[in-house]
Order: structure tokens, then C-alpha cells, then sequence
């Protein structure tokens, strides 16, 4: 998919067609989340901001008022002062690159449908609006009051949208934090079954986790390439990219191509934001940031013209099977 920017004029704005009860929970998502939980709400408006490019009629109301207009405001500034990559391009970028490689990991299984897992799912809508998914089995983890808020916003909102229809073949939601050490005992409880092919999707998930959890959760994953065809699809920070909010990220790895076979997959491919599988013609200007990276060794950690430090986002495909392949 080729994208283009509307200007700063003709942004599509949000609908922002709210009932009282759902301007009540966005409300509460406000007062009462802390920020990693807020994020799932952050990202969902960056979908419905740039919904001439990703799909999704329902980021809206997973997004709430507040992200839409913060988010709405940057982007019509962005493009009023021709930026060179405009507020929340990353996300667009980063979510189409996970429905593709979602597609083409499911068809790679070669029918009869396949299992995919969204660790630290918050708002995420694929099961809804991916037609990949429609033989699949769907599993969103996420906080309890995640998973919680997301039933009780689709409630409050029939009536106000088109109800929404699955189309994954079922989707089950799981309401456990993926720092404790039980949460893949309740994803088995859940239905899920080892020995069917899978698709772990960690988008935006794993920088938040602490160095050693994230290792557990990665070796987990890699643990089911010796049983069944396995695939993970995730996105990792690098080191200085963590510096964005000490508070928040934890883990990163300036190397996870390096890293993944080391725990037990066998075909690794990385991709950063601008290359040609990761672009989708959104990164038109030539000196955005993620081409004046991109044109640099990964082990430099500061920009040389500038000493700026190179942050970077690797989006990251990963795969294995009992017999090696």
C-alpha cells in the first residue's frame, strides 16, 4: 500500500460522535490509568488519525477525545511548517507493517487457519478489520482493566457506530499482566493449543517490560519453534531510544538479529522505518529523520553532523520450526 499526505487543510478530521457514557470512560482512562496503560489509547489515535491509509472504524472510539485532538493539532502544525515527518507517521508505518507481515505469516502456514497472540494487545482491532484472520484463532493479553475498558467501550458504543463484526474465526481476551510468570499457563487455559501454528504479534510491548522479563517472555516464544512452525512479529528499541522516557522503557537491543537466533529462531529479518518494506510511500521528504538514520552504521549511537543520539525502531520478523526451517 502507497500512501499519500493530505495538507493541513484537508486532514481528515476526527468524527468525534460520542455518547455521555463513553466520554465517561475515556474519562476514567484519563484520571485513573497511568501512562503505559494510556498508551493503548495513544496509539489508537494514531490509527484513526491516519485512517486514509489504515483501516480501522474502530480506532476512534478506542482512542478517546483527548489523543484525537492532541494528536490532530501536532499533525496540521506538522504539515502547516512542511516537517519533514509528520506526528504519528511512525505509528501508521509501524501498523501497517504488522498486517502485512501478519498476512503473509498466516499464508505462509498454508491454510487451516493458525493461532495469533497479541501480547500487550490494548486497543488493537485486527480481528475486526484483518481478512487474514477469518480461518484464525485470536488472542489478545493485555491488564485487566485493559481488557475490561475494551469490552466495556464496544458495549457502550453499539448504537452510536456499526456494530462491529469479527472477523477473525474467534477471539478470546485474557486479562493477565504479561509480567507475571502465569501469563502463558491462563493463555493455555484460554484454548490455546501448542502444536498449532502460531503468530506472536508484540507490537509496542516489549521496551516497556524489564530486561529480564522481556528475556522470559522472547525464550517462551522461542521455545514453541521446537514444537510447532512459530512466528514472531515485534518491534525493539535500541539503547538511546529508551532515554525518550527512562520511567517507561526498560528493554531495548541494538542487535535483535543477533539476538533471537541466539534464543532459538532461525530466520531473522529486520527492517527499520523508510526501508522499502517499511515505508508505504508515507516518508516522502528525503532528510526525515528515519532516512538521515537509516544511512548510518547501527553501532553509531550519535548522529555525526549534529551529536543528536540515533534512535532507533527495528520492526523485527522472526521465525522457526522443529525441523530448523
Amino acid at each position: 500500500m502507497n500512501g499519500s499526505l493530505p495538507d493541513h487543510h484537508n486532514w481528515p478530521q476526527p468524527v468525534l460522535s460520542y455518547s455521555e457514557a463513553v466520554r465517561e470512560l475515556h474519562a476514567t482512562i484519563e484520571s485513573e490509568w497511568d501512562s503505559v496503560k494510556q498508551s493503548a489509547c495513544q496509539t489508537a489515535a494514531g490509527r484513526a488519525l491516519w485512517n486514509h491509509v489504515v483501516n480501522d472504524p474502530l480506532a476512534e472510539l478506542f482512542a478517546g477525545e483527548t489523543y484525537l485532538k492532541n494528536l490532530y493539532d501536532k499533525i496540521k502544525k506538522d504539515r502547516l511548517n512542511n516537517a519533514p515527518e509528520v506526528s504519528g507517521v511512525i505509528l501508521a508505518v509501524r501498523t501497517l507493517w504488522f498486517d502485512s507481515k501478519l498476512e503473509l505469516a498466516v499464508e505462509s502456514f498454508g491454510g487451516g487457519g493458525a493461532q495469533v497472540v497479541l501480547l500487550g494487545a490494548g486497543m488493537d482491532t485486527r480481528a475486526y478489520r484483518l481478512e487474514c484472520l477469518k480461518e484464525s484463532d485470536v488472542y489478545e493479553i493485555d491488564f485487566p482493566e485493559v481488557m475490561q475498558m475494551k469490552h466495556t467501550l464496544l458495549q457502550a458504543a453499539i448504537g452510536l457506530i456499526n456494530e462491529p463484526t469479527m472477523i477473525a474465526k474467534s477471539l478470546r481476551r485474557i486479562a493477565v499482566d504479561i509480567r507475571d510468570d502465569d501469563w502463558f499457563k491462563k493463555l493455555m487455559e484460554s484454548g490455546f493449543i501448542p502444536e498449532k501454528n502460531t503468530v506472536w504479534i508484540l507490537e509496542g510491548i516489549i521496551y516497556y517490560l524489564p530486561h529480564s522479563q522481556a528475556m522470559g517472555v522472547l525464550k517462551i516464544i522461542a521455545d514453541n519453534c521446537r514444537i510447532t512452525h512459530t512466528v514472531l512479529l515485534a518491534d525493539f528499541m535500541n539503547k538511546q531510544s529508551t532515554a525518550l522516557s527512562a520511567t517507561n522503557y526498560h528493554f531495548y537491543s541494538d542487535w535483535p538479529d543477533q539476538l533471537l537466533p541466539s534464543l532459538g529462531f532461525s530466520d531473522v529479518k529486520l527492517s527499520q522505518i523508510g526501508d522499502p518494506d517499511a515505508d508505504y510511500g508515507l516518508l516522502h521528504d528525503p532528510h526525515n529523520l528515519f532516512n538521515r538514520l537509516r544511512g548510518l552504521p547501527r553501532s553509531i549511537q550519535n548522529h555525526p553532523d549534529d551529536g543528536t543520539p540515533c534512535r532507533r525502531l527495528y520492526l523485527v520478523q522472526a521465525s522457526g520450526s522443529p525441523n530448523g526451517s
